[in-house]
C-alpha cells in the first residue's frame, strides 16, 4: 500500500512540472478561491490516481479533459477514477 502512495506522489510531483495550458490557466484562476475558504491543490494524489485540482476541506475534485484524455485507454480509465472518488465521498466536476 505504502509503495503505491509513493508512486501517487512521485507522479503528481512531474504532472506538476508540465501542466497542459489549460490546466495552468485554471489554476491561476483557482488561487483567488482562497478567500472564500476554498483552497485547492493541484495535481493531487487521491489514492491510486491523481486529481488535476482537489479542494480536500470540500471533498471537490476538478478534472480538465484535454490532451492528457485523448486516447481510447486514458478515457476508459476516467470512469473507474471517478467511480472510486465517489465512492469516497468525492464530488467531481
Amino acid at each position: 500500500m505504502w509503495y503505491c502512495q509513493r508512486k501517487s506522489i512521485d507522479r503528481a510531483k512531474e504532472l506538476r512540472t508540465r501542466m497542459p495550458d489549460a490546466e495552468v490557466i485554471l489554476w491561476s484562476r483557482l488561487g483567488r478561491m482562497g478567500s472564500l475558504g476554498m483552497r485547492f491543490r493541484r495535481q493531487h494524489p487521491v489514492g491510486p490516481f491523481i486529481a488535476d485540482f482537489a479542494c480536500v476541506s470540500q471533498k471537490l475534485v476538478l478534472e480538465v479533459d484535454g490532451g492528457t484524455h485523448c486516447t481510447e485507454n486514458e478515457r476508459a480509465n476516467d470512469p473507474r477514477r471517478e467511480t472510486y472518488l465517489r465512492l469516497r465521498g468525492w464530488h467531481v466536476l
